[in-house]
């Protein structure tokens, strides 16, 4: 039995960017260019299981639960550093609310799937509130009102909710590191060496001829 080649492709970095940015996108970039159909059919699945389980979290949780709160304050606000622990300028504002919500530490990873939590934080503009109201407040942080009127009569849901698109995200750092890497075979020697050392030359006595001689 032979064992698997373990001599490394050139990492890609425009590939493990580009399974960030959407969930197998660079294993399938990379199959396109290799002409390999089964890192495309990898790509794929990669695609198709984490933005469904990131999306059916963000179903389940009435699409309230992918959001970067803006709580964290500068020392220039009155009270000073309010909500903000480690006391970081404003350019870093977001990773201090990311500590009042640490669920898009992992959310984050999906790629592009979490941007639009991104784009509502620093309050870009979004469609008409009164012509798309879904898109207007997806992945907006809700009112204390709006989270509170939503888990007072929920069971466990929400709860499992988040836990998917975590998950999905914390996934993709994988399937990152795949498209980025390849596949990882161990630090062995590759498989004709393995073999060579394995098996014994043809040119060497078996220790039965020695015996006998």
């Amino acid at each position: 039995m032979t064992a698997p080649d373990s001599s490394h492709r050139p990492h890609s970095y425009v590939a493990g960017f580009l399974s960030y940015v959407v969930p197998g996108l660079g294993q399938i970039v990379l199959g396109a260019f290799e002409k390999n159909g089964n890192r495309i059919a990898k790509g794929v699945m990669f695609m198709v299981i984490l933005l469904g389980m990131f999306h059916l979290g963000e179903a389940m949780g009435s699409w309230k639960n992918v959001y970067l709160p803006n709580l964290a304050k500068d020392g220039n606000n009155v009270p000073p550093w309010d909500n903000n622990p480690w006391h970081l300028p404003k350019p870093f504002l977001p990773i201090a609310n990311v500590y009042h919500r640490w669920h898009f530490a992992g959310q984050f990873w999906v790629g592009a799937a979490a941007w639009p939590a991104l784009w509502q934080y620093y309050g870009k503009p979004m469609p008409s509130k009164d012509d798309y109201p879904f898109w207007h407040n997806y992945q907006k942080e809700p009112s204390e009102w709006e989270i509170n009127a939503y888990l007072t009569n929920q069971d466990k849901t929400p709860d499992l909710a988040w836990v998917y698109t975590v998950i999905a995200g914390i996934l993709n750092i994988l399937v990152i590191y795949d498209a980025f890497a390849g596949p990882a075979y161990g630090s062995g020697r590759p498989a004709s060496k393995v073999s060579e050392a394995r098996e014994p030359a043809a040119t060497e006595p078996k220790p039965t001829e020695i015996i006998l001689k």
